[in-house]
């Protein structure tokens, strides 16, 4: 296995710290399940807030991810981009960028530009993204793309009017399991009562950029409460508007390309390693792949020519042989350079989600 040379040696998988959280204020719409459900075995002091996103993988600028022994992920990867990062080595860092998300109120309505976008900034990147249901409460769900026949002016009119945008979405309910491949151009929200891995690929020392088409009329105070007194979060309507692939596919046919239910995880089962998205399928993406782990037992991880991102939802996964070993438990996220090559696994009643860049 990997070399044991000390903490200066990152040949080897690398644990992040599990605590990698945005702001309250940053996302009004946050829940709690994520330190109070996901991460509550491991000893976190947040008590009872409301965490919205936890940056499980990242090196953007904004909130870098941080190894559990050592510096930020980026400084990792950047001293020995070949071995660390393969494919992605001309980078000098990692394009993947791997969130958790707590919904316990809807996002805003919004959309993400394209990364050739000529509107960017030099420090802005577009960001397709996929996302892997974790839970789901009954009756919640996605909004994914316009109805068919509705046209730019008439989203505009409705936010100008102060409308429900919402109605003129396609409402599409989701379960655990559940798997989503979003397109930039692609308009979107999160419902309430969803929570979701999320994946996504955004350029190195760059920020993911998101327009806001319209954020359900909501009035927050500096904190992130609702306040009817207080201020509307910052739109960006003629740039969504903009970047909304107004002829491609809706409804059933958008959901047909962008959806794969996989189902439960199997966790009472024998130990089992399940493709999710890639090249090929069951769900097409020339931007991700992702696997699942699940059940009890040994597994192989195959050798992979980009850096992967291994997050445990639940139960336990072990990394390695018995001379040397990583224990990454639910709620923690690990990540796995590609100079590794082929890695054992030993899960005990596992459910874990393992993300790269195609």
């Amino acid at each position: 296995m990997w070399d044991k040379v000390g903490p200066k040696n990152w040949r080897r998988p690398l644990l992040l710290r599990p605590d990698n959280f945005t702001p309250p204020e940053r996302t009004p719409w946050g829940g709690k399940r994520i330190v109070g459900d996901l991460k509550s075995q491991l000893g976190l002091t947040h008590g009872d807030v409301v965490v919205g996103e936890a940056w499980e993988l990242s090196v953007e600028p904004d909130f870098p991810s941080q190894l559990v022994d050592g510096p930020t992920l980026d400084e990792v990867l950047r001293s020995d981009p070949p071995a660390l990062l393969g494919a992605e080595s001309p980078l000098g860092s990692t394009a993947l960028l791997v969130k958790l998300l707590d919904a316990a109120d809807d996002l805003s309505v919004q959309i993400h530009p394209e990364e050739s976008d000529p509107m960017l900034a030099d420090d802005e990147s577009g960001k397709p993204e996929a996302w892997y249901i974790i839970d789901a409460e009954p009756g919640s769900g996605l909004y994914l793309g316009f109805l068919e026949g509705v046209s730019r002016d008439v989203v505009k009119n409705a936010i100008d009017e102060e409308d429900d945008v919402s109605a003129l979405m396609r409402f599409v309910p989701v379960s655990a399991g559940d798997v989503f491949v979003i397109e930039p151009g692609t308009p979107h929200a999160v419902g309430r009562g969803v929570m979701l891995l999320e994946p996504q690929r955004v350029s190195p020392a760059k920020r993911g950029i998101t327009y806001r088409y319209w954020d359900w009329n909501r009035r927050y105070d500096a904190e992130g409460n609702r306040d009817p007194s207080g201020a509307l979060r910052t739109l960006h309507l003629d740039r969504a508007l903009d970047v909304t692939r107004w002829r491609g596919p809706r409804e059933g046919s958008l959901l047909e390309e962008i959806r794969h239910r996989a189902g439960p995880a199997a966790v009472d089962g024998n130990a089992d390693l399940e493709l999710l998205i890639s090249g090929q399928g069951p769900l097409q993406s020339a931007v991700f792949r992702a696997n699942r782990l699940s059940g009890t037992g040994r597994a192989t991880l195959p050798t992979s020519d980009t850096l992967r991102s291994l997050t445990v939802l639940g139960g336990r996964v072990v990394i390695g042989d018995d001379e040397t070993e990583l224990e990454v438990r639910r709620g923690q996220t690990a990540a796995l350079p590609t100079c590794l090559g082929p890695l054992p696994v030993t899960l005990d009643r596992a459910h874990a989600i393992i993300c790269s860049l195609a």
